[in-house]
């Protein structure tokens, strides 16, 4: 599976650029940048047919803004990558048991968060 989107629109395999969403209670269609995840109810679309996008007639078209650099990974994604990945490393962690030494028991209990940042967590085993 490519991991770039590809456009909506049958038999069109360009990349796909904006991503096409309706409000039916308004009579909107909005378009804007590419969403980061691929939706089930909306559409993506390469720059030629998000350009020449109609709308029924009674509806409106809503244009966000659309930043090209914003279609580029940022440096503060990998950045904040780095960091989360560095935090969790300096956690100290449990000394490996010699072999053949009983592993010991948990007790039932869950892991405790000890910190976030975004959608990482590092997670800590409770003291037994």
């Amino acid at each position: 599976m490519s991991p770039v989107r590809r456009c909506s629109r049958t038999a069109c395999g360009r990349p796909a650029v904006a991503t096409l969403t309706y409000v039916y209670a308004d009579s909107t269609a909005v378009l804007g940048p590419l969403a980061t995840y691929a939706e089930p109810h909306c559409y993506d679309l390469c720059a030629e047919h998000s350009e020449r996008l109609t709308a029924p007639r009674g509806w409106e078209v809503v244009r966000l803004a659309m930043d090209p650099a914003s279609t580029r990974p940022s440096g503060d994604d990998l950045e904040a990558l780095a960091d989360a990945v560095r935090e969790a490393a300096r956690t100290p962690s449990r000394p490996e048991p010699p072999p053949g030494a009983p592993m010991p028991r948990r007790g039932g209990a869950d892991p405790v968060e000890v910190a976030r940042r975004g959608h990482l967590r590092i997670l800590r085993s409770p003291e037994s």
